[in-house]
């Protein structure tokens, strides 16, 4: 059976395109994938401390010697850990903000990113541990940014997956949203054209 994790990161709880377009790519792999599992976990609902002292004490600190405390953080992250390592399919929906991810989403990956469980460090640089899955970004966003300088959040959110071990990943834009009511128009068509054209 195909499981499909789809992560939400948006800022607002209602009315975000890129929730809007990240359900919709859910529901048409639902459709076409036959027995299809879906997992969604919203970033905003759900939220995860930023990395602190108590975040990075827990991580760093050896298991025997952990407080309890900090074995309740571990087991919160390794939880989100076992969710992506249990998924086939990954859809993030990843709204841009002054140019780049949300606090929510970078948080999330701050969570999974532990060397020696998603990542570990070999002789030939970082080896990633969460293989064999592929992932959709959908990012909305309100201007055009895509093959630009300004757009940070595609090659940053490409090098941490890269890092962890996933390495097929295909973006689906939504932009000019903010450009008025045929660039809106005209970037919904596109990315649901995208939408149509995806398969697990």
């Amino acid at each position: 059976m195909t499981t499909i994790l789809q992560l939400n990161s948006a800022a607002r709880s209602q009315g975000a395109n890129s929730t809007l377009l990240a359900n919709e790519l859910a529901a048409k792999l639902q459709r076409t994938t036959p027995g299809a599992k879906l997992v969604l976990r919203d970033l905003l609902a759900d939220a995860l401390p930023h990395l602190d002292d108590a975040v990075l004490g827990a991580f760093f600190t050896p298991a025997e010697q952990r407080t309890p405390e900090q074995a309740a953080i571990v087991a919160r992250s390794d939880a989100l850990i076992d969710e992506l390592q249990a998924a086939d399919v990954v859809i993030i929906g990843a709204p841009m903000y002054n140019f780049g991810i949300s606090s929510q989403l970078k948080t999330y990956f701050d969570w999974i990113a532990r060397a020696g469980v998603t990542f570990r460090y070999t002789a030939n640089g970082p080896e990633g541990l969460v293989k064999g899955k592929k992932a959709y970004i959908v990012s909305a966003r309100g201007g055009k940014y895509a093959g630009t300088p300004n757009d940070s959040q595609t090659p940053h959110i490409k090098a941490f997956l890269g890092l962890i071990g996933i390495t097929e990943v295909e973006f689906i834009y939504a932009e000019g949203l903010n450009l008025g009511p045929d660039a809106a128009n005209a970037a919904l068509s596109s990315a649901r054209e995208a939408i149509e054209a995806a398969a697990v």
